[in-house]
């Protein structure tokens, strides 16, 4: 029996930011906006890291300073383009096998000169060993990825 394909989820939210510093704040303060209690380490997350490089690392950093992964960068193109695997199965676990890894793609759109367009696009979930348990989650969340975008924006500006 074949694995059922998944629809792909999607996010979107406009940024009162220039599109470089939506790049940047989405990329270098990454653990400012992403909730704390959206973790899979045992320890509760101090902070959300993503290094920015292809082949960079996605992960969590504990208030116990175990760090935990998310996936890995596979596209870095600064500002405009960014694209993590995501290898947490349907148990809310690091998986490290790439073959099992969904894919989440984040594009940065100018819209004005002090606003920036996000759209996030989540796919492959099928990979993930269990991944409709993660797709109904995400679903069920009441927005998913478009919350968190939103929460990314308010966050940014509020920055500023």
């Amino acid at each position: 029996m074949s694995t059922p394909i998944l629809p792909v989820l999607q996010g979107k939210a406009t940024v009162a930011m220039s599109l470089d510093k939506a790049f940047a704040f989405f990329t270098d303060s990454f653990g400012s906006w992403w909730p704390a209690a959206y973790h899979i380490g045992q320890a509760e997350m101090a902070d959300a890291i993503l290094e920015p490089r292809q082949g960079g690392r996605w992960y969590e950093r504990g208030v116990d300073g175990t760090e935990c992964d998310w996936g890995r960068v596979l596209v870095w193109e600064p500002p405009t383009r960014l694209v993590v695997t995501w290898q947490i199965n349907g148990h809310w676990q690091y998986d490290p096998d790439p073959a099992n890894a969904s894919e989440i793609e984040v594009r940065f759109t100018p819209e004005g000169p002090e606003q920036t367009g996000v759209t996030l696009e989540h796919r492959h979930l099928d990979r993930l060993v269990d991944g409709k348990a993660i797709h109904d989650t995400i679903v069920e969340q009441g927005g998913g990825w478009s919350t968190l975008l939103q929460l990314f924006a308010t966050t940014a500006e509020a920055q500023g």
